[in-house]
């Protein structure tokens, strides 16, 4: 099965169904004491979309996004990208500034990453984009930074079932976090962190820890399969993206279950899923 390509507005609203609107997930990544961690976030409980549940950071495409992405002078890596993916690689680092205050991003003319000192006094400008009063362009721009869209490598694209009233079309990158600046989740939108092995999130999950809902079980399967960062960076580099749309079925017994591509790499085609 390959997943259909997401409709745009107007043939959503034709064929009765919620468009998906583009989303960029972050997989940070670090080298652990007993292996390779990932950055994760728990969501808050009122929040509408996977409340309270362990998630990767991430969100929606902005219109500021899209304005970065006309700016070449803001950002390196990306040349050649479709302007879209290029939107989503954008997205992606901005969202990991506003929610993990983790900032991808080089001096202009430096080929090194910014620093803890100069990053804790960018974070006081998480609060001013989100309230509006900063635009991350404008932040990137004042300070002379560069977006290091080339540390971004594919891993993922899922789309939200049609069915479904609440839709996204999300690209998954995977990024290793700078050593000297320490992620931390935002106290908003995200109420707790933690730097965690794939394999211990999935026990810990299973152990009624914490709720992981089914792509991220699936994508935290696909990376668990690597022992380190830098492996996982290769086998994402080497490995095609298959997009996966899964399709609600019934098995024989009546329960409910997802149908995804058996060649996106999950180690499987058919799973038993609660939808809740």
């Amino acid at each position: 099965m390959t997943a259909d390509k997401p409709l745009d507005d107007a043939a959503a609203a034709k064929a009765g169904v919620s468009p998906a609107r583009l989303a960029s997930t972050m997989l940070l990544l670090r080298e652990g004491a007993a292996g390779m961690e990932i950055f994760m976030v728990v969501r808050h409980h009122e929040i509408d979309f996977a409340s309270g549940a362990l998630v990767f950071p991430g969100g929606s495409v902005e219109p500021g996004d899209r304005d970065i992405a006309g700016r070449p002078e803001l950002w390196s890596g990306g040349d050649g990208i479709d302007p879209d993916l290029l939107a989503l690689r954008i997205g992606g680092v901005r969202e990991t500034f506003e929610e993990c205050g983790v900032l991808l991003a080089r001096p202009k003319g430096s080929q090194a990453l910014i620093g803890a000192e100069r990053l804790r006094v960018l974070d006081a400008a998480r609060g001013d984009i989100e309230a509006g009063k900063l635009s991350f362009a404008d932040l990137v721009a004042g300070e002379n930074l560069v977006l290091a869209l080339d540390l971004l490598v594919p891993f993922a694209h899922w789309i939200t079932p049609t069915r479904m009233p609440k839709r996204f079309d999300t690209h998954f990158f995977l990024a290793v976090a700078p050593a000297d600046q320490v992620a931390v989740h935002d106290g908003k939108e995200a109420v707790d962190s933690v730097w965690i092995g794939p394999r211990q999130s999935l026990d810990e999950a299973k152990s009624g820890r914490f709720k992981i809902l089914f792509p991220t079980e699936r994508n935290l399967i696909k990376l668990a399969r690597s022992q380190t960062a830098a492996e996982a960076l290769a086998r994402a580099r080497s490995e095609p993206v298959v997009t996966v749309m899964p399709e609600m079925t019934k098995g024989e017994g009546g329960q409910r279950q997802l149908r995804i591509p058996k060649d996106a790499g999950y180690d499987g085609e058919v799973f038993d899923v609660s939808f809740g």
